[in-house]
């Protein structure tokens, strides 16, 4: 039998939270309660990283190991406080409405819906929209490659990148993988400039390391290799938000990491070094602060050409 629903007051607002006992990931015994609880404790880490973005949410009602879905279009049930953005979507050949998160009711509001993951989109909203504030690069590990051979690839495009004064910053991306986040927060970006740049690193990097790192999206060719995804480099495309919860066994999360994190991982050739749940994230803000900020902040300009 459901648990009643409870009114608390966030901030300024006052919201309706329900079912806070229900567990939503089986095997770790982790309740809704608990989601809400870590959204509400990193929030001051991540809001600066959500702010103004659209956000795809992948709710999980049931659960993790139950079905999910992906909400773009914001509950039409929202409160009226909460702020929205518009994104043209030509699929659809109209406006949809995004949800933002701004501050920490809406977060909450997020989390009360079981929304587990938080898929952001490389700008920010509004006019913003074709204006990336980052470039990045997603390393998918084919079987029996795993994050450890992630950790080689994203060495080898820091150094490219540094040649060409960029300075980039990794994380988890909570599941199997590693991501890398270029901060650029130049308005005169653009989707071609980040979409072209990070192809051609991809390309220098099977050209130079063909042995291990593929650029190409069928299965067939990426068994053992690591998969540099650069597509994501585009308007309608989203990226697993930094600290955000995963869908796993466990509630694992997107996790800001320092190169010497990555490069011990390498040496050690141990996955778990950088596998990170909830409560070890918490951990580490508290002690290290946020290791991301400088992705919000940092002003770069790309590139004309890489060789």
């Amino acid at each position: 039998m459901p648990s009643p629903s409870i009114e608390v007051a966030v901030g300024n607002r006052k919201l309706k939270l329900s079912n806070l006992d229900k567990v939503l990931y089986a095997d770790a015994g982790f309740t809704k309660g608990e989601v809400i609880d870590y959204y509400t404790r990193i929030a001051p880490a991540l809001l600066p990283h959500l702010k103004d973005r659209p956000i795809t949410l992948k709710r999980y009602p049931n659960g993790v190991d139950e079905m999910f879905f992906y909400e773009k279009n914001c509950p039409k049930h929202r409160p009226d406080w909460f702020e929205t953005t518009p994104v043209w979507s030509g699929g659809n050949n109209r406006f949809m409405d995004f949800c933002m998160a701004n501050d920490l009711p809406s977060l909450v509001y997020l989390a009360n819906l079981a929304t587990i993951e938080l898929h952001t989109s490389m700008s920010k909203g509004g006019d913003k929209m074709d204006h990336p504030t980052t470039m990045v690069f997603d390393f998918d590990p084919g079987p029996p490659a795993t994050i450890v051979e992630c950790c080689q690839v994203a060495l080898w495009v820091r150094e490219l990148l540094r040649e060409h004064d960029l300075e980039c910053f990794p994380k988890t991306s909570g599941s199997k993988g590693l991501q890398l986040y270029v901060p650029l927060n130049n308005p005169q970006t653009d989707y071609e400039g980040t979409k072209g740049i990070s192809r051609k690193v991809a390309e220098l990097m099977t050209r130079d390391h063909g042995d291990l790192v593929v650029a190409r999206m069928e299965k067939a060719v990426r068994p053992s290799k690591v998969f540099i995804d650069w597509s994501q480099n585009d308007r309608m495309k989203t990226t697993i938000n930094v600290y955000s919860l995963r869908a796993r066994a466990h509630p694992t999360v997107s996790t800001p990491v320092t190169w010497e994190e990555v490069e011990g991982c390498l040496e050690k050739k141990d996955p778990s070094l950088l596998v990170f749940e909830a409560a070890d994230v918490l951990k580490r803000v508290e002690k290290h602060g946020d290791l991301f900020a400088p992705v919000a902040k940092l002003k770069q300009k790309l590139p004309k050409q890489l060789g």
